[in-house]
């Protein structure tokens, strides 16, 4: 049965199993199961830069077993937020975690000097990192990480670049190049652990319970995700699909939300990258849709004339949105250059691009000089001199850039532009203007996110019928839709899969692997993993009264018309006393 979790001591050199299967068989893995143990060995208050803070891996039961279960949950206090840290990664790291034999791996304790983990099956390798801290490139990390260690084609490694090192709080880790625990800050909390990478490999063999009811349960989800409309957009477009029915209702933030359409959309549209500059596409573990879309960017080598590198860069709508049309840059090449910089220091992609669109609002409005940005001259659209403040972020040449790698309210709250920095609950905004329910779940969601309820599908639902909803109907909506999330991040089953995996089947794919739950009982299940989560989030110091969006939000109109504050009050203050908190 279920229940193997691996622990990691990083101070004392040391690790041991766990045997937790009681509490598997009732929260069945991934987030479920990974808020309970971050509750129990976080100690209540901790700094997140502190080595007691602790991150949790999990993965689910489905996980190497069925399309699309391919995830891996990351938990830990967030050094942006100082609160609940959840960040998803797909790649390969859910199958090395599983294969290895566990259910999940606890990290916790700090390192004196720097190092990587080396977890293979049973044993597991405190390996000196000296001499990749401080590498320039996250992307050489991985390479040099792959030449020293085993089980290539079927290990995970997963790593920092010097944003994590420089503890820049919304520091990313990477996972196979082209996948990222992006949000929150998880790269920040493995610099402070001098925790360079993880890597993780296995063997091992999955078992089912019931064989016939597994196979005949594989071929239909395996159908579903190769032959239906959606799922194939996935594959031919990917998310980056977004972008022009967003800008065309008015949906899409640019130039930190001044306007919500954006007059060079066409040329970052997922359309005009798929023909003119997609290289490949690739695929996490075990999924047939590969929605991972790489760029090939063609650049001349400086002093060689007719020699060329080719360079395979990672897009999708968010980066587009936050690297894009938020800093008003339509140039094709200088937009995916940033996106090729944030994987090169490790940052997170959304943070990066709302705390520069900040940063051009700030200098436009003289809030801030050449003293502050270093000389640099930020305006909308110049991709050059973004690129040179991506690096000052993690060089810090000024107390400026210090303090913007605290993130966008840390920022705005000492040097002034609090109104239009875009930040819910500590956590940069997402790529979506669509109308009060979007901004109302990245208030609600548990980790203020795009994908805890995913706001945004009810709007542009309420567009297409015209008409306004009550906020008994919103909070409804984003209550039912976030419990729900919580089963799939207990699986752990992609998002993108989330229509396919419903009660009734997720029912029959539990008991294929040995669990036995109702449609009733799941439903109950993922609200209290929300309201645990939410508890949580109380213990550490969230307060609902400092849910307070920048005022741009209502400024700008969206796609159904401005936005009342009092609506969004309403609805925040109800979806609180549903939870019962």
């Amino acid at each position: 049965m279920y229940g193997k979790v691996l622990h990691i001591d990083l101070s004392r050199k040391r690790s041991w199993v766990d045997d937790e299967s009681e509490l598997f068989i009732n929260r069945i893995g991934g987030v479920g199961v990974g808020i309970k143990l971050l509750e129990e060995e976080l100690p209540k208050g901790v700094d997140p830069l502190d080595p007691e803070n602790v991150i949790v891996f999990t993965v689910g039961p489905l996980t190497g077993l069925y399309p699309m279960a391919s995830k891996t949950i990351a938990l830990f206090k967030s050094p942006l937020t100082g609160n609940l840290g959840e960040s998803h990664a797909g790649g390969r790291s859910a199958i090395a975690i599983k294969s290895a034999g566990y259910e999940a791996i606890v990290v916790k304790g700090a390192s004196e000097t720097p190092i990587y983990v080396a977890v293979h099956g049973e044993k597991v390798f405190f390996r000196d990192a000296s001499g990749l801290w401080g590498v320039g490139s996250s992307l050489t990390v991985g390479r040099v990480i792959r030449e020293r260690e085993p089980g290539a084609g079927i290990r995970s490694i997963m790593r920092i670049g010097v944003a994590g090192e420089k503890l820049v709080r919304y520091a990313c880790v990477t996972t196979e190049t082209y996948r990222h625990f992006g949000r929150l800050g998880l790269g920040a909390v493995f610099g402070s652990k001098k925790l360079k990478a993880l890597v993780v490999s296995g063997a091992g063999v999955i078992q089912v319970k019931d064989v016939k009811l597994y196979r005949t349960l594989y071929d239909e989800i395996f159908n579903a995700t190769t032959r239906t409309a959606i799922m194939r957009k996935y594959h031919d477009i990917g998310t980056s699909m977004n972008v022009s029915p967003l800008n065309e209702i008015g949906g899409l933030p640019t130039r930190n939300l001044k306007e919500a359409k954006f007059e060079g959309a066409e040329k970052i549209s997922g359309d005009f990258l798929a023909e003119n500059y997609l290289g490949r596409r690739v695929a996490c573990s075990h999924c047939p849709v590969a929605c991972i879309h790489l760029a090939a960017l063609r650049e001349p080598y400086e002093d060689e004339p007719y020699f060329y590198k080719t360079t395979m860069i990672s897009y999708d709508y968010e980066l587009i949105y936050a690297l894009g049309s938020l800093l008003g840059i339509s140039n094709t090449e200088g937009m995916l250059r940033l996106f090729h910089e944030v994987e090169v220091l490790g940052t997170d992609a959304i943070s990066t691009g709302v705390l520069l669109a900040w940063m051009t609002e700030v200098f436009e409005k003289g809030l801030i000089s050449e003293t502050e940005t270093a000389g640099l001259k930020p305006k909308w659209g110049d991709w050059k001199t973004y690129l040179k403040s991506m690096r000052f972020l993690v060089e810090q040449p000024t107390e400026f850039y210090r303090d913007l790698s605290m993130g966008v309210a840390y920022a705005s709250n000492k040097y002034g532009g609090s109104d239009y920095a875009l930040s819910f609950g500590g956590n940069e905004m997402p790529g979506y203007h669509t109308g009060p329910v979007a901004h109302i779940g990245f208030l609600t969601g548990a980790r203020h996110s795009h994908l805890d309820s995913a706001g945004y599908s009810l709007d542009q639902k309420l567009l297409k019928e015209d008409r306004k909803p009550s906020v008994e109907e919103v909070v409804d909506y984003l209550l039912e839709e976030e419990a729900w999330r919580q089963i799939l991040s207990s699986l752990v089953v992609c998002f993108f899969a989330r229509g396919i995996y419903s009660p009734t089947l997720v029912v029959d794919a539990l008991k294929s692997v040995g669990y036995e739950f109702s449609p009733t009982e799941l439903a109950k299940l993922g609200l209290d993993i929300l309201r645990d989560k939410n508890r949580f989030k109380l213990r550490e110091g969230f307060r609902i009264g400092d849910l307070k969006p920048a005022k741009r939000i209502y400024e700008t109109a969206s796609p159904l018309g401005c936005i009342d504050d009092e609506f969004i009050g309403k609805a925040v203050n109800l979806f609180y006393a549903r939870m019962g908190i």
